[in-house]
């Protein structure tokens, strides 16, 4: 049963070109580094361009791997926070604003397996996005012959990249939890931006390894130098909203019907 249901929700994303925006949305991210490493190397050619060559060195950055492997990590954790969020929101809203919901839930079928389904959905999705881009941008960087290249760091670069993908499916349960309650798009979306901002504020503060939309800003060094690893609080905490996050999807299909 499991099986069939699995599936079909793959089946519902194979005429969908959302799948494709999505990546085309976050494999922008690589790109948008690659133009900016190019103007810290060549601010005069920039200049001419009418690109702001002398604002672009005010950031801090440098034109090498080390660099760019930091920013690539950022681009994958914070950017796919937000684009998971949508991912997952458009899996589960996609049933209330299509109407389907109603025909979903009258199906024979034990409703925590449409859950789970609509999660191993969402993970496949998001694997394969993440996996591509990392490669993207492992590409992208070898061709733009950044120095201070070797193995250990691009290897590194590739862990902490996907580690921090990771971390963010972790906390997408909840987001599909409130588009459920929510039965449509803007609530998972406006939690979802709420969320990271409260992560920020919070990533200043000595809470942010208990906060879970912190963890990855603490992570990656969006409100701090990235760390090079996470106390085993973060994970207890990541895996209890995850887990938590799970529990009250499946109990909120299972018992809440839907009124359309």
């Amino acid at each position: 049963m499991f099986a069939a249901v699995l599936s079909t929700e793959f089946l519902k994303l194979r005429r969908s070109k959302v799948t494709w925006g999505t990546f085309a949305g976050l494999s922008m991210g690589p790109l948008g580094l690659a133009l900016f490493m190019w103007i810290l190397r060549s601010p005069g050619r920039a200049a001419q361009l009418g690109l702001l060559g002398a604002k672009a060195n005010l950031s801090g950055l440098e034109a090498t791997w080390p660099a760019y492997a930091s920013a690539l990590t950022l681009v994958i954790g914070i950017g796919g926070m937000l684009l998971l969020s949508f991912i997952v929101a458009y899996i589960f809203g996609r049933e209330y604003a299509e109407e389907t919901a109603k025909n979903l839930l009258a199906l024979p079928v034990a409703r925590h397996w449409i859950v789970i389904a609509k999660f191993v959905v969402a993970a496949v999705w998001w694997l394969v996005l993440a996996v591509a881009v990392v490669a993207e941008g492992l590409a992208v960087g070898l061709a733009l012959g950044l120095p201070g290249f070797s193995a250990g760091l691009a290897v590194g670069m590739v862990v902490h990249a996907l580690l921090a993908a990771g971390i963010s499916f972790l906390l997408v349960p909840v987001v599909a939890w409130i588009t459920t309650v929510g039965r449509g798009y803007m609530a998972p979306l406006a939690f979802a931006i709420a969320a990271m901002a409260l992560g920020n504020i919070f990533g200043k503060t000595g809470w942010a390894e208990w906060f879970p939309w912190s963890i990855i800003p603490l992570l990656i060094g969006a409100v701090g130098k990235p760390v090079t690893g996470l106390p085993a609080g973060s994970y207890v905490v990541l895996a209890a909203t995850f887990a938590a996050g799970i529990a009250a999807t499946i109990a909120q299909v299972r018992w809440a019907d839907n009124a359309q």
